[in-house]
């Protein structure tokens, strides 16, 4: 397929024509959007532009300009990842968005989009008094994006960030460096609470795993580059949402809350846990799953 690929732009020389055989190719197969765009003009100008490392509103003068043969052969294998191989555009360009922040992604960790964005611009308020909020935990944080983002929005609190996978935490420290928040923000390699410091949070917030074995096989391609390990649960999507929940309350502090994202998996989750209060959250950007526990309805809860 490559080689037709080759065959086809060999003639080409501007980015335009890249931009416009891509929307071509991609509009004639089912190509998932769900790591960034919803659309197959934004996909292909995300792809385009950003492997030549140019914004996506560059000055429109500069797409009729002349590609070496270099850059035209990187753009065709490019092409050819994201239409045949199904290589979500954020593991080819290297770079995600998250709270509006820029995030190094490769293979090694999930691709940021949780909705839990929006708590994270709004401060979690009505849920938690910014001004009293001293410390954060971001469990199974991946690129870091949440725990990143929320050193942004709570500039004096430090935040812990925790994963069990040792190829992921490597990502997020590229991430912290990125950001310079060397001193706010700690890297954890943990099962959840199992090395945590003696802290009291006021925050704890999460994007485990949660996807069941069985909804694992209807995933689109596109979801099949990411980790399984950061995807995929036992126990019908719930195995590490369970420990999250049952040990929560010993890791807040009086006035904290808990917030984890479970998408699909919420219906289980209320099977499992009918007579816990949970308040699901609506999202103005989309996105669905999410839910808030206080410390005290955690505590009444497991606490027993």
């Amino acid at each position: 397929m490559l080689d037709e690929f080759i065959k086809n732009t060999r003639n080409f020389t501007s980015i335009i024509d890249f931009i416009r055989f891509g929307l071509t190719c991609a509009n004639s197969r089912q190509l998932h959007f769900g790591h960034g765009t919803d659309n197959v003009v934004d996909e292909i100008y995300n792809l385009i532009l950003g492997t030549l490392s140019l914004p996506v509103d560059v000055n429109p003068l500069l797409l009729n300009a002349k590609l070496t043969n270099e850059e035209k052969d990187v753009l065709t294998r490019q092409l050819e990842k994201r239409i045949i191989e199904r290589i979500p555009v954020p593991y080819l360009i290297k770079q995600a968005y998250f709270c509006g922040l820029p995030f190094f992604v490769d293979e090694r960790v999930l691709i940021p989009r949780s909705p839990i964005a929006e708590l994270i611009e709004q401060q979690f308020t009505p849920w938690i008094q910014p001004e009293n909020v001293s410390h954060i935990l971001d469990l199974c944080t991946g690129s870091a994006c949440i725990a990143i983002a929320c050193c942004y929005a709570f500039p004096e609190a430090q935040v812990d960030a925790v994963d069990i996978s040792k190829s992921a935490l490597e990502v997020a420290e590229i991430n912290r460096q990125k950001h310079e928040l060397h001193s706010q923000l700690t890297l954890i390699e943990s099962d959840v609470y199992a090395e945590l410091p003696p802290v009291q949070y006021d925050i704890i917030v999460s994007n485990p795993p949660y996807v069941s074995i069985e909804e694992m096989q209807t995933l689109p391609d596109e979801y099949r580059h990411e980790p399984q390990l950061a995807l995929e649960a036992l126990n019908d999507g719930l195995a590490i949402v369970d420990k999250i929940l049952k040990h929560a309350h010993e890791h807040l502090s009086d006035e904290g809350i808990l917030v984890v994202e479970v998408g699909n998996t919420e219906d289980a989750l209320l099977l499992a846990y009918p007579d816990l209060a949970f308040t699901w959250l609506d999202f103005e950007r989309g996105g669905h799953g999410v839910f808030v526990l206080t410390r005290e309805q955690l505590n009444d809860y497991f606490g027993k």
